[in-house]
C-alpha cells in the first residue's frame, strides 16, 4: 500500500464547524464526503450510546466508497436527562430547546469513531471515544430568547445553539472539552489520529 493511500483522510461530515476545528489542529482532510443516515433515535436508547452509534454509522457509510482511506465521523448529542434534542429546523424547535436549557446543566456527548486501513485487503480497525461536557445556561428571559431565535444561530444546531456563537453569553459554567460542544471534541480526535498512525503536525 502507498505511503499517499495509507494517510488519505477523508471526513464523514457536511458540518463546517468539523472541517474548522480539524484545520483548527493542523489537520486537513483529503475529503469531505457527508454520510446519509437515518439519524433518527432508537427506541429507548440513551444519549451517550445515540451519539456513539450514529458516528460509527456515518463512518462505516464512508468508508465504503474510499478503500484504504482514514475515515473520521462524528456525532453531537444535546441531552436533558435522558432526552435528546433535536437539531433545531424551526422556530418552534429552537424555541422549545432553549425553554428546556434556561436555567439548567445539561449534557453534550460528542461520539466520534476513526475507521483505519490495516494493509490486509479490506480489513478496517476501528477506533472511538465518547466524549461528555456539561453546560450550564442562565435562566433566560423571554426577550433574550427571541432576540436569539431572530438572529438564526440555532438553524440545524443540535439543541437549538451555537455555543461559539451569541449562545455564549449565556452559558453560565462549562465542565470539559469545549470544541465537543462546537462539534469535535479536538484533544480525543487527535489522540485517536496519533494511535492510530495518522501523521500529527
Amino acid at each position: 500500500m502507498s505511503t499517499e493511500t495509507t494517510h488519505r483522510l477523508v471526513l464523514a461530515s457536511a458540518s463546517p464547524r468539523r472541517l474548522d476545528l480539524l484545520r483548527q489542529i493542523g489537520v486537513v482532510p483529503d475529503a469531505v464526503d457527508p454520510a446519509d443516515i437515518d439519524e433518527s433515535p432508537l427506541p429507548r436508547e440513551l444519549p451517550p450510546q445515540h451519539a456513539l452509534r450514529l458516528a460509527g454509522e456515518k463512518a462505516a457509510a464512508v468508508a465504503a466508497r474510499h478503500p484504504g482511506a482514514f475515515v473520521l465521523a462524528a456525532d453531537t448529542v444535546v441531552a436533558c436527562g435522558r432526552r435528546i434534542l433535536p437539531k433545531a429546523e424551526e422556530e418552534k424547535q429552537a424555541r422549545a430547546c432553549l425553554a428546556l436549557l434556561s436555567g439548567r446543566r445539561h449534557r453534550v456527548f460528542g461520539g466520534v469513531v476513526l475507521l483505519s486501513p490495516t494493509g490486509d485487503g479490506e480489513a478496517l480497525r476501528r477506533s472511538d471515544r465518547l466524549v461528555r461536557t456539561d453546560v450550564t445556561f442562565k435562566s433566560l428571559s423571554h426577550e433574550e430568547t427571541e432576540s436569539y431565535v431572530a438572529g438564526g444561530e440555532w438553524q440545524g444546531k443540535a439543541g437549538g445553539y451555537a455555543i461559539q456563537g451569541r449562545a455564549a453569553a449565556h452559558v453560565r459554567w462549562i465542565g470539559g472539552s469545549y470544541s465537543n460542544v462546537v462539534g469535535l471534541p479536538l484533544f480525543e480526535v487527535a489522540a485517536l489520529l496519533r494511535g492510530a498512525g495518522f501523521p500529527l503536525p
